[in-house]
């Protein structure tokens, strides 16, 4: 089996696929999203792994436009506890860095720890990208910041662990496949986007459908058009105990919304630590 991920060997994306999958599955590094997309779309891999949101970032908006345009399945969903690590070659001493190497938004999450040390930060595209450079290159004085697998696959030792300020750190992944209409009897969750008119109270009618239901919105979230100025399409995540409830709560959407558009029908994830 062949899953896309977003980013290098080591990266967050390749802990989640493993876990997900199971050790055996085969990782296709990929440098954008789209390429994930992509990869899926073609038959390449069977299935992709894209984050979709932190909480602490928020939602990463760019990537509901790529759900929306590439006419992808999502098939489930992972959670991942982010955290960073301070690693360098074996034997290094924390007084004996003079470097740190990592993604921009790597040192953010670490910026408490940094700003405690005079170190310069060389910012570069990946996290598990920069602990292979350290390694290959045999970078004395540099450290890099990466995920715990990252040192496992390049050899190097956490001479500082779990150094990211927040620790309650989560991101979401959405599993990804070619649209096959195969519903799982188990699932639990369910992700779409609608589209209302531009009027009056439009939001309002169509969210009201989901008041007397059995249906847990637990996502709403708003991205525009980009053909249509001010105008909005809305990402709705919902969890239900049964099918029949969400197969009824989608008929009532249908009949009040201008476009609705079912992602996926899936079994939800739970939060776990790396």
């Amino acid at each position: 089996m062949k899953a896309a991920i977003q980013g290098y060997e080591g990266c967050f994306h390749e802990i989640v696929a493993r876990s997900y999958f199971g050790q055996g599955v085969e990782t296709v590094p990929c440098a954008t999203f789209r390429e994930v997309a992509s990869q899926v779309a073609s038959g390449k891999c069977e299935y992709g792994v894209m984050a979709i949101e932190n909480s602490i970032a928020g939602s990463i908006i760019a990537n509901y436009s790529i759900l929306q345009n590439s006419s992808l399945q999502v098939a489930g969903e992972a959670y991942l506890r982010i955290e960073q690590n301070l690693m360098a070659l074996p034997g290094t001493k924390l007084d004996e860095i003079r470097e740190v190497h990592s993604h921009p938004m790597a040192f953010l999450q670490c910026i408490d720890f940094l700003d405690s040390h005079r170190w310069k930060l060389v910012e570069t595209e990946d996290t598990a990208l920069s602990a292979r450079r350290i390694a290959e290159k045999n970078l004395e004085g540099i450290a890099g910041i990466a995920g715990r697998l990252a040192a496992q696959l390049f050899g190097l030792e956490i001479i500082a662990p779990a150094i990211n300020t927040i620790q309650h750190n989560y991101t979401r992944f959405m599993i990804l496949k070619r649209h096959d209409h195969y519903i799982d009897p188990q699932a639990d969750k369910a992700s779409l986007y609608f589209k209302t008119s531009h009027t009056h109270g439009s939001l309002f009618q169509v969210l009201k459908q989901m008041e007397d239901s059995m249906i847990n919105m637990t996502k709403l979230q708003s991205y525009p058009i980009p053909e249509e100025p001010w105008h909005y399409l809305f990402h709705v995540d919902m969890e239900f105990e049964c099918l029949d409830d969400y197969i009824r709560t989608l008929d009532k959407l249908q009949n009040t919304a201008h476009e609705v558009h079912v992602y996926g029908v899936y079994k939800k994830g739970v939060n776990t630590g790396i």
